[in-house]
């Protein structure tokens, strides 16, 4: 992931934590020089060292900012993550904020590896939504790509997804299909959000590239890739929890769409301790 992706993120987040900046560590520190190290108080995967190491060096370019793993790999209680040398004045600002980049990004990549082991053995993969927290998206779905799912549209741009309230206003499926078909070029993929079989049917006439069975049990989307028999990608979404995902994944879908992968995730207990 290039900074430039998350350069703006951490800007406003510096600039919310130290526009005025900080009363306490600039009456105790002048240029007094020390160590820290960021420790996990948890199992998890670890997702945001570039981050936060983007973090201390906006604050202060001469922070050595070292990682003691990689993103990706799985961390225990005591584990050093990473460790800091350089002014202790600057560590200590740029603390809160790499932090809470890297305890929220981990939560995303360690709850995506807990869903991947739940459909470990079929074809299922695990893809993340829209449904992330605004202004950090890029954030949470490479955390979702460290903990090895894989990212569905990142914007409104990426490919066409027909859903529910389209179809309404369009008056059905096919219409809609047939009104997209006229703006975008054969490049774009097309999905389609069908909530019956018989509107599986629909889609699959039109020779979308993906339907997404929304909110289907298990029975109707196991009749639902038979019905579709390989001709387009299927997905399943809408309100699919961690506890059914083998079952989901049993039916034959593609792909599981997970919401809660960036909106639900508990962030990593991660410290900073400083030594002087």
């Amino acid at each position: 992931m290039h900074p430039l992706q998350f350069k703006h993120a951490v800007d406003a987040a510096l600039t919310e934590d130290l526009s005025l900046g900080d009363r306490t560590t600039d009456s105790i520190f002048t240029d007094e020089k020390g160590s820290a190290k960021i420790i996990s108080r948890e199992e998890a995967v670890v997702a945001g060292l570039p981050v936060a190491a983007y973090v201390f060096a906006q604050v202060d370019d001469g922070v050595d900012f070292k990682p003691a793993c990689t993103d990706g790999d799985l961390i225990k209680p005591g584990d050093v993550v990473a460790t800091i040398d350089g002014s202790v004045a600057s560590i200590l600002k740029g603390e809160r904020t790499a932090l809470n980049f890297l305890q929220r990004m981990s939560g995303v990549a360690t709850l995506t590896r807990q869903a991947i082991q739940e459909v470990v053995g079929t074809k299922a993969r695990i893809v993340d939504t829209r449904k992330t927290t605004p202004g950090l998206r890029v954030l949470e779905k490479y955390a979702v790509r460290v903990g090895g799912g894989e990212n569905h549209r990142f914007n409104l741009a990426d490919m066409v997804m027909i859903k529910d309230n389209h179809i309404e206003g369009a008056g059905s499926i096919t219409a809609a299909v047939e009104r997209v078909r006229k703006h975008v070029g054969f490049p774009v993929k097309i999905e389609v959000e069908a909530a019956t079989l018989p509107q599986v049917q629909e889609a699959l006439d039109c020779g979308v590239d993906v339907i997404m069975l929304d909110n289907m049990n298990s029975e109707d989307m196991t009749a639902a890739v038979g019905l579709v028999n390989g001709r387009a990608l299927v997905e399943a979404s809408g309100g699919i929890t961690a506890g059914r995902l083998g079952e989901v994944a049993q039916t034959g879908v593609d792909l599981i769409s997970l919401g809660y992968l960036t909106h639900r995730y508990r962030a990593l207990d991660l410290s900073l301790k400083l030594n002087v």
